[in-house]
């Protein structure tokens, strides 16, 4: 039995209260679904600025009337202080997902980047600590790798960070590390590779890139590539995420006050993504009809990544269920259903 499968049984035996912020989005919706159906109890923070209400509903559509009632939802910022205490109160483990993901973003406008990335994160961090959670788990980011060169990404060696994104997520580790020496409050920073999934948005300026080649696909429209499709990533299904959420969250003590990649620890590129996006879409039924263009590679991209992911399975029991080619063809079913209805 795994780790994994351990916890979960320990959970449905001693249920616990949870937060997640951001519970509104793509990440925050599959882990409250995850954990409602452990039995959990789940408050959840969110103010829909990437988040959207389509999510939670469909969430309740998956679990028990008596699961959902176990949901109590706050609207709110966390960049205010006071809706971070709000949420917090009675909580036990706390998932912090919240924050303004995309590179593009971050350099169109760092200022609002900055206030909710960095701001929101440490409101969180100190009301946690005034609480006295039992553990505080946060979505750090493999952009903190910058230009470090070496592959596979090893948690240990980072280079410059090349985004104002990037520099926001270095900073919540480095604030992390201040609250383990300065207060004894230990967290754990998940460093997330490219997840993907069900109810991960295909729509807006700054979807990432699956789901939106997803639905350019499905709508017959053309398909862009950044550069020369050589480009490279390690993609993780998001079942792959939310296992290491719940890992993290409850890991021994000695385990925390570190930051772990979440990943699979394989290296795909665009041109045998589109590929692998293509086929799973005509195996279901879906007839590709736009073009493959490309153009000029992205500013802020990293030319290549992948992770090492011996850390987590070795501290924390981690063994990624999902390899990029079963969880595509997992998340074409849902986004057939949902672009097509």
């Amino acid at each position: 039995m795994s780790q994994y499968q351990i916890i979960k049984e320990q959970l449905l035996e001693q249920p616990k209260t949870w937060l997640v912020t951001g519970v509104a989005g793509f990440i925050g919706s599959n882990l409250l679904e995850t954990l409602l159906k452990l039995n959990q109890t789940v408050v959840g923070l969110d103010n829909f600025a990437t988040g959207h209400q389509h999510n939670l509903d469909e969430v309740k559509s998956l679990v028990t009337a008596e699961q959902w009632n176990n949901f109590t939802f706050h609207q709110g910022d966390i960049r205010e202080y006071s809706d971070c205490q709000k949420a917090i109160k009675g909580v036990d483990y706390v998932l912090h997902q919240a924050a303004l993901g995309s590179v593009p973003r971050s350099i169109a406008d760092p200022l609002t980047t900055n206030a909710a990335n960095i701001t929101g994160f440490i409101n969180m961090l100190q009301a946690a600590k005034e609480q006295g959670v039992k553990s505080f788990t946060y979505a750090a980011s493999s952009s903190t790798y910058g230009d470090h060169p070496a592959l596979p990404k090893v948690e240990e060696n980072i280079g410059n960070p090349l985004s104002p994104y990037a520099v926001t997520k270095y900073v919540n580790e480095l604030y992390a590390g201040v609250y383990a020496r300065t207060y004894g409050f230990k967290t754990i920073g998940l460093r997330y590779f490219n997840v993907f999934g069900k109810r991960q948005d295909p729509n807006g300026a700054y979807a990432a890139v699956i789901p939106k080649w997803t639905a350019s696909m499905i709508n017959g429209e053309d398909v862009f590539i950044n550069g020369d499709g050589e480009t490279s990533r390690d993609f993780c299904f998001i079942e792959n995420t939310v296992q290491m959420n719940i890992l993290a969250a409850t890991a021994a003590e000695e385990s925390k006050d570190q930051v772990y990649n979440v990943a699979v620890g394989d290296r795909t590129t665009l041109n045998d993504l589109y590929s692998a996006i293509e086929t799973a879409l005509k195996t279901q039924g879906v007839e590709v009809k736009g073009e493959l263009i490309y153009r000029d590679f992205r500013a802020g991209d990293v030319r290549h990544s992948q992770a090492d992911v011996s850390k987590a399975v070795n501290n924390l029991g981690y063994k990624p269920e999902f390899k990029i080619l079963e969880g595509i063809n997992k998340a074409m079913g849902w986004y057939i259903v949902i672009l097509k209805s």
